[in-house]
């Protein structure tokens, strides 16, 4: 037997005013997507920012459904939509953040796994690292370079490439 660790590397801030201002942007733009969720049976807002190496930013917010998991989170609305709009654009970094009026979020919140999969199939297929600022509305801010740091075991299968 081998025991072995993981660890990742990866920026924390204390505030959005210590990014520079490329980042900073985006975390203002995905805090205006927050105004975009469905999200009437949880009432937990989640937003994106997505920008492009072009320039372009696309964004996304959870859409939910009564029928339980019809909904869709942020980051793939976002992602999904690139995919079918931008499909052969590079993806240079996004922006997550969340809100509700049941409580105060304290920490940035991250992707679920299902998401971290779809991004990682993204960064697949542009051969590119997308780098990924989770932040907390009005607090600290962490940065993170590549989705194998957040899914370190994503599932990848070679022999399945086109």
């Amino acid at each position: 037997m081998n025991k072995l660790n993981i660890s990742i590397a990866y920026e924390s801030y204390d505030q959005l005013e210590e990014l520079n201002a490329v980042d900073q942007s985006l975390c203002v733009q995905a805090k205006e997507a927050l105004k975009t969720s469905y999200s009437p049976y949880s009432n937990f807002k989640v937003a994106t920012a997505v920008r492009l190496n072009d320039g372009v930013v696309v964004s996304g917010s959870n859409q939910e459904n009564l029928a339980y998991p019809s909904g869709l989170c942020a980051e793939r609305v976002a992602l999904f939509t690139i995919g079918a709009t931008y499909p052969n654009a590079i993806i240079e970094s996004m922006a997550i953040t969340a809100h509700t009026d049941n409580f105060k979020i304290e920490q940035p919140i991250t992707c679920c796994g299902a998401c971290l999969q779809v991004m990682a199939e993204f960064e697949r297929k542009q051969h590119k690292e997308i780098e990924v600022i989770f932040y907390c509305l009005d607090g600290k801010v962490l940065k993170v370079k590549g989705i194998r740091s957040l899914l370190p075991f994503v599932f990848v299968e070679d022999r399945l490439a086109v």
